[in-house]
């Protein structure tokens, strides 16, 4: 079968297509013949090297995918593998794709929005405290890419007063249609000073941290009383920087989100898509996709989303 294979570590020119074994299904897996594919960030830095756990090149690329098993159309999450004509995918991890939605969009679903979804749920947004009532406050980051557009969506359902950052004030002006109360132009202003004041110095409850270098301890100057980071990435390619005396005045907190973790929590997944069916079937929930290129443009595709030049979700048709 045909796969985008990661043939060394480096950038978009280290991919190519290539013939490689069908993947055999073991107990509690299925065989999905797939038709589209969603990038992210993680597959990026997967062919640079730097994600954890990622088996050495060569290697099939992917953990996002929408295809066929037993005449059901599923849209599925993996480790990797996912971007061939085949993938041998826990059961455990498929879905069915909500009647209306096509490949691409189910391509575009499970790891964005599993993840915005854990982010509330970090952020204490889901639960106890969301039926406590009050208003609660988040900003988050690269707001206009595949997670930022799930988490607006998510955000307008709760009530959640929403703050976030982007390159394009187009990108701003569209996500304010999806239900972002507040854009920042990172470009133009620091968003440090916007969100003091736009919040007349109080702060938001949380921030969705998923660049770090610097930005995982201004994230954190941006907090209110008792607010938390969620850190779900490092698309700078930097380690986060923080001095946890950083934390105290606030009583602040910095929690990790790893879908590669929860994933294999099964009372988790179940919960967490027990709402987001809920809110599909209710039409709230609606994948964003900027791109959709055939998989022999992968590179192109791994390019525009290292670049930020996406908005929402870039996806491959697999042929």
């Amino acid at each position: 079968m045909k796969a985008v294979v990661i043939t060394r570590t480096g950038g978009p020119e280290v991919l190519e297509i290539r013939e490689v074994a069908d993947p055999a299904p073991s107990p509690g897996h299925e065989l999905v013949r797939v038709e589209a594919v969603g990038l992210n960030f993680a597959d990026v830095m997967t062919a640079q090297g730097g994600y954890p756990g990622a088996p050495k090149p060569p290697l099939v690329a992917g953990r996002e995918f929408c295809g066929k098993s037993d005449g059901r159309l599923v849209m599925g999450y993996a480790q990797w593998g996912a971007f061939a004509e085949r993938v041998a995918a826990r059961s455990a991890l498929l879905w069915p794709v909500p009647a209306g939605w096509g490949a691409e969009e189910g391509a575009a679903f499970p790891v964005n929005y599993f993840t915005a979804y854990f982010a509330f749920w970090k952020a204490g947004f889901i639960g106890d405290k969301l039926a406590a009532g009050g208003t609660r406050s988040v900003l988050i980051h690269a707001v206009a890419g595949g997670v930022g557009t799930a988490a607006v969506q998510i955000g307008k359902l709760l009530g959640v007063e929403m703050y976030g950052t982007s390159s394009s004030d187009e990108k701003l002006a569209r996500m304010k249609k999806l239900g972002l109360q507040h854009g920042i132009n990172y470009k133009q202003r620091d968003y440090e000073d916007a969100i003091k004041d736009l919040t007349h110095g109080d702060g938001v409850d949380a921030v969705f941290e998923m660049l770090g270098g610097e930005h995982t301890a201004k994230s954190v100057r941006c907090l209110s009383d008792f607010g938390r980071v969620i850190v779900y990435g490092s698309a700078t390619g930097q380690k986060p920087e923080l001095d946890t005396r950083l934390l105290y005045a606030k009583g602040a907190s910095v929690h990790g989100l790893w879908l590669t973790y929860l994933s294999a929590k099964a009372e988790l997944m179940s919960e967490a898509w027990k709402h987001l069916s809920t809110w599909m079937s209710q039409g709230h929930l609606r994948p964003v996709i900027g791109h959709v290129l055939p998989m022999e443009k992968a590179a192109e595709a791994y390019q525009l989303l290292s670049e930020g030049k996406n908005f929402g979700k870039v996806v491959l048709k697999i042929s």
